[in-house]
């Protein structure tokens, strides 16, 4: 009797472990399954809405359209007085582009080239060679000097209704070298 039930026993646990590798075996293949579907799903783009790429599109287009559609001027070869953190002067030559969207911008710098330069020697003084030499302090430099430049040219041009306000969209330095 013992013999009877040892042999119902194993026959259970025998049972019980087939199912239960055929669950797994079952469970792995969806997962394989469904990973293989999303894969497919994924390279062939079906998920992406039309709407989204035709944004991205949109602004890739208008990307080119600005990028298509600046203007330069040049300030070249200031030749600067700065001090470092120990206050000793040191020599910077600076040049740089001014990108707008104003075609006329080449003019009203060379009109007003005496305001840029005064407005970069003061942005250029209040800073020290370290600071400059950072790439942190080139983009603050960058910045500070679109607006201040901006706003020279926003006086300049306020009784002209032909051009557009704040028409400075980059600044670009060609030499920034510290001696």
């Amino acid at each position: 009797m013992a013999d009877e039930e040892n042999i119902e026993e194993t026959k259970k646990s025998s049972g019980s472990k087939g199912i239960m590798i055929l669950l797994i075996i079952l469970v792995v293949v969806l997962i394989l399954g469904l990973g293989g579907l999303g894969y497919f799903v994924y390279s062939k783009g079906l998920l992406n809405n039309n709407s989204s790429s035709d944004i991205s599109s949109k602004v890739e287009e208008k990307e080119k359209k600005d990028a298509s559609e600046m203007f330069k001027a040049t300030i070249e070869d200031l030749v600067l007085n700065i001090t470092n953190a120990k206050g000793r002067e040191k020599l910077m030559k600076l040049s740089f582009a001014i990108k707008s969207i104003e075609p006329s911008i080449a003019g009203i710098v060379e009109n007003n080239k005496a305001e840029i330069i005064d407005i970069v020697i003061a942005q250029i003084s209040a800073r020290t060679s370290e600071e400059l030499l950072t790439v942190g302090g080139k983009t603050l430099l960058k910045e500070e000097l679109k607006e201040e430049i901006n706003n020279i040219i926003n006086e300049v041009v306020s009784n002209n209704e032909d051009i557009k306000q704040n028409n400075v969209k980059k600044i670009l330095f060609t030499t920034f070298v510290i001696k």
